[in-house]
């Protein structure tokens, strides 16, 4: 019996186990967790897109979600190439500073488990990076430049994410703790944004006082895209703990609740803080950095924080990021999408925050070893958390800086200011903003031959709006189709253009004014042309056409 016994299989062993190279193990449980997190995480791309689109230009919207999967695709080459083996690489073969070995990633079967789910893991990981950046340069970056960068940003996380999570990384071993990527991730992005709007320079007419405020394209699309960051980030968190084997379940578990609590915590300060400063009124982008900050915020602490001290956090990282949007448009620094503030300052503040806040690991003992200094903890702790930050802020300053020159030296960095003016989805995709008219051939055929064209001059604008007035010559009670053309010199700008202006077709037209008013906006010239026809033969309805030339919001 026993020996029949002895021949029958172990229903109750756990699933096989792969050594790691850098002296993990992980089975198929876990790989599995890893994966699916990896997934999830992916759709922050979409994410991304949506919000930075709804919060840029109308007639930018696809050229952000084009640039959006240019960072996987590019990001994702040049990882493969030779982001994975500089973050991480072969332990006996790198060093501290930097991994070495699994260039152009591949492995055998003995060890694939461990390194095809830690390099789809942390891919996810390095195109966030690039994404994050991507939105303080919307609306006036060439697209042939910006897939350069998108390709040389790798070089802009691996080695932070080397130094912080590899075993032989030079943080790591001095007891720095960031579970999730506030440091390697979001510090490092809105470090490179910052450069990156500072190079560009604001976007045309943005700080122009003639200039009405600029209009969000889509505010559904920007809550949307809060909803699908949301999401990906419990990805993010959770799957940071690499697997669920052993206790690293529990730990995943606590990095849930850590991550909603502190999401929490920052949409309350938020909204706080949009009711306060904006009349009473909930101002959507303040709404979504404070979501998005407290996010940040619990980042490098998610696994090993108390749910209250989550709300805490959050809202502390809110608080900071919120007003310092409002500070970088004072500094006349145009960061679209809040990317700095949101990414950056809150990154700074999530990984002082392990330093006050953490609690030892005890269960794993894989993430920290100390308690924070509110729970007895040295200050050694906290100094090592700085010290991080001012590291990782420093290196993605300076990589970020040297890629951008590189790529204005070798393809032109920004748009011109006509291609700007024009938007990116007309100029790099070929996308006319215009709506169609169905009846459009039909007019044409019939208005051919029957134009009135009148030649208009307008000067620079002194104020938002002007008036004028406009004779339309008589065309023999004919029908016919008027076109305004106009020229104009654009205020603060060394740039003229002729614009046309089509109005419908009329019947009966006779001789009338046009009470002309002009507005200005973005850099851009936007016409409503009111009609009011004097009625010669006592049967020209008042009729009223709207049109927009160059529009802008």
């Amino acid at each position: 019996m026993s020996e029949q016994n002895s021949a029958l299989p172990n229903l109750t062993t756990s699933p096989p186990t792969t050594q790691a190279r850098d002296g993990e193990s992980i089975d198929s449980d876990d790989a599995t967790w890893i994966l699916t997190s990896a997934f999830i995480i992916f759709t922050m791309q979409s994410g991304f897109g949506l919000l930075e689109s709804g919060m840029a230009s109308r007639k930018n919207e696809a050229n952000i979600m084009v640039k959006n999967a240019v960072d996987v695709i590019y990001g994702g080459l040049s990882y493969w190439l030779f982001g994975f083996a500089l973050s991480f690489g072969k332990e006996q073969i790198g060093n501290g500073f930097l991994g070495l070995g699994y260039f152009l990633t591949d492995a055998d079967e003995s060890e694939m488990g461990q390194v095809f789910s830690k390099y789809f893991f942390q891919l996810s990981f390095s195109t966030t990076a690039t994404t994050i950046v991507s939105g303080a340069m919307a609306e006036r970056t060439n697209l042939k430049a910006y897939t350069l960068y998108s390709f040389l940003n790798t070089l802009t996380y691996t080695l932070p994410a080397h130094w912080i999570w590899a075993d032989n990384g030079w943080l790591r071993r001095m007891g720095a703790v960031d579970i999730a990527g506030c440091g390697a991730v979001h510090l490092v992005g809105g470090v490179s944004g910052l450069v990156a709007t500072i190079i560009l320079k604001p976007r045309t007419g943005r700080f122009d006082t003639n200039s009405p405020p600029l209009q969000m394209a889509s505010p559904t699309n920007v809550l949307l895209g809060t909803f699908m960051l949301w999401w990906g980030w419990l990805g993010f968190n959770c799957g940071s703990t690499f697997g669920i084997s052993g206790k690293k379940w529990k730990l995943a578990s606590r990095s849930a609740v850590v991550t909603i609590n502190g999401s929490i915590g920052g949409g309350i300060m938020g909204m706080m803080y949009s009711y306060i400063f904006f009349k009473k009124k909930l101002d959507i982008p303040t709404f979504v950095t404070g979501i998005l900050a407290g996010l940040v915020s619990i980042t490098a602490i998610c696994s090993l924080a108390r749910p209250w001290e989550a709300l805490l956090i959050g809202a502390i990282g809110a608080m900071l990021a919120c007003p310092t949007s409002a500070l970088l448009e004072r500094l006349k620094i145009d960061d679209p999408v809040s990317c700095v503030p949101t990414h950056g300052l809150a990154g700074i503040w999530g990984l002082l925050a392990v330093g006050l806040f953490a609690e030892k690991d005890i269960l794993e003992r894989t993430f920290s070893n100390e308690f924070g200094l509110f729970k007895g903890g040295p200050w050694k702790f906290v100094g090592v958390q700085l010290l991080m930050s001012v590291v990782m802020a420093a290196w993605a300053g300076l990589t970020t800086l040297l890629e951008l020159l590189l790529v204005d030296r070798l393809l032109g960095l920004r748009m011109s200011v006509e291609d700007e003016l024009l938007g990116a989805d007309k100029v790099e995709h070929g996308i006319d903003d215009d709506i169609p008219d169905p009846n459009h051939e039909e007019k044409e055929r019939e208005g051919d031959n029957n134009m009135t064209i009148v030649e208009l001059d307008l000067s620079a604008l002194e104020k938002g709006e002007i008036g004028t007035t406009l004779s339309k010559t008589e065309n023999g009670g004919k029908d016919s189709r008027k076109i305004i053309r106009t020229r104009r010199k654009l205020p603060r700008l060394n740039w003229r253009r002729a614009v046309s202006l089509r109005s419908s077709a009329t019947k009966n037209s006779g001789k009338g004014t046009f009470s002309l008013k002009d507005g200005y906006s973005n850099g851009g010239v936007r016409l409503d042309v009111i009609t009011e026809l004097a009625q010669e033969n006592g049967n020209l309805p008042t009729s009223t056409t709207n049109s927009s030339v160059f529009h802008t919001s």
